[in-house]
């Protein structure tokens, strides 16, 4: 673990830890005196301060990773709900016939679709690669100039539901219970776009990122006369320990990004996307299995 170099913010850090020390070894040469002042702080102001800091860094901890953990358990859900509606698809809808097959696997694809448009809504992306693959021409040119791609998609679920039961191949219970699942998928999709368009609030990151800093830099001022020559390294550790933690919280903060520490929606879409068509009988050509939900 110590030598670990994917998925460790060390890299996003390494530029200030290396200012901190470089700062501290100054400190240290010029025995804590800028020109001829000499800087006395007592190393207890700095456990006190250590202290709250500490506390205040738990809370916004807590804060970013219930978002990171509430997005998680969302796109969960969607793994379960996606697997569900398709059974009931192919099991509660009673035209079996070849034909009726084929227009079931539409709709499995057209669920796939909804999985990777959310995945670009919450990334900002703009791709269309998978919607290309999934969804008919007529679709996709429905799709041009909307802003809300996933609610589209779901319209699409449910126009087809509600044409089965014109047809008599769905009885109504049986469309409630289909609809029930749809609006799943929009409790879903909500839920993430309230993670999405609510971040932390600023003021909390500018006061937690302007605390630590100051502590680090006032830091070496106060170990210096009782440490001497391993002061730099010391306060290199607890530089790393505070700027590392402030890096995390502000990177899982933002769950559905494509940093390393953030949600592999692309895996958990290609896990979902393996899974249902599977269930569908659909060849999944060069489509693989992900080994794991953390590998983006």
């Amino acid at each position: 673990m110590l030598f670990i170099w994917k998925g460790s913010v060390l890299k996003k850090i390494i530029v200030q830890l290396v200012l901190i020390t470089l700062f501290s070894f100054a400190v240290y040469l010029f025995k804590g005196k800028i020109y001829d002042y000499k800087v006395h702080l007592n190393p207890t102001i700095f456990t006190l301060i250590g202290l709250a800091l500490a506390i205040f860094m738990g809370f916004c901890n807590s804060a970013s990773y219930d978002r990171y953990w509430e997005g998680r358990k969302l796109w969960g859900l969607l793994v379960i709900e996606t697997r569900s509606l398709t059974r009931q698809i192919f099991s509660l809808i009673n035209n079996n016939s070849p034909e009726a097959k084929e227009e079931k696997r539409k709709i499995v694809k057209i669920i796939s679709a909804f999985c990777w448009s959310l995945n670009y809504q919450l990334r900002d992306k703009s791709d269309t690669e998978h919607l290309l693959r999934l969804l008919s021409p007529e679709q996709v040119k429905q799709l041009e100039g909307k802003k809300f791609i996933p609610s589209i998609i779901l319209g699409f679920i449910a126009d087809w539901l509600n044409e089965q039961n014109k047809k008599g191949n769905i009885d109504t219970i049986i469309l409630t219970s289909l609809d029930h699942q749809l609006n799943q998928f929009s409790n879903i999709s909500g839920g993430c776009e309230r993670i999405y368009n609510t971040p932390l609030p600023f003021a909390y990151s500018v006061l937690l990122h302007r605390t630590v800093y100051l502590y680090c830099f006032w830091l070496p001022f106060g170990l210096v006369d009782s440490l001497g020559w391993m002061m730099p390294l010391i306060v290199l550790l607890i530089s790393y320990t505070f700027i590392a933690l402030d890096a995390i919280i502000q990177e899982i903060a933002e769950p559905f990004g494509e940093e390393e520490n953030d949600l592999a929606l692309n895996s958990i879409c290609r896990t979902i996307e393996f899974s249902i068509f599977e269930q569908a009988e659909i060849p999944q050509g060069e489509l693989k299995k992900p080994d794991s939900y953390f590998v983006d």
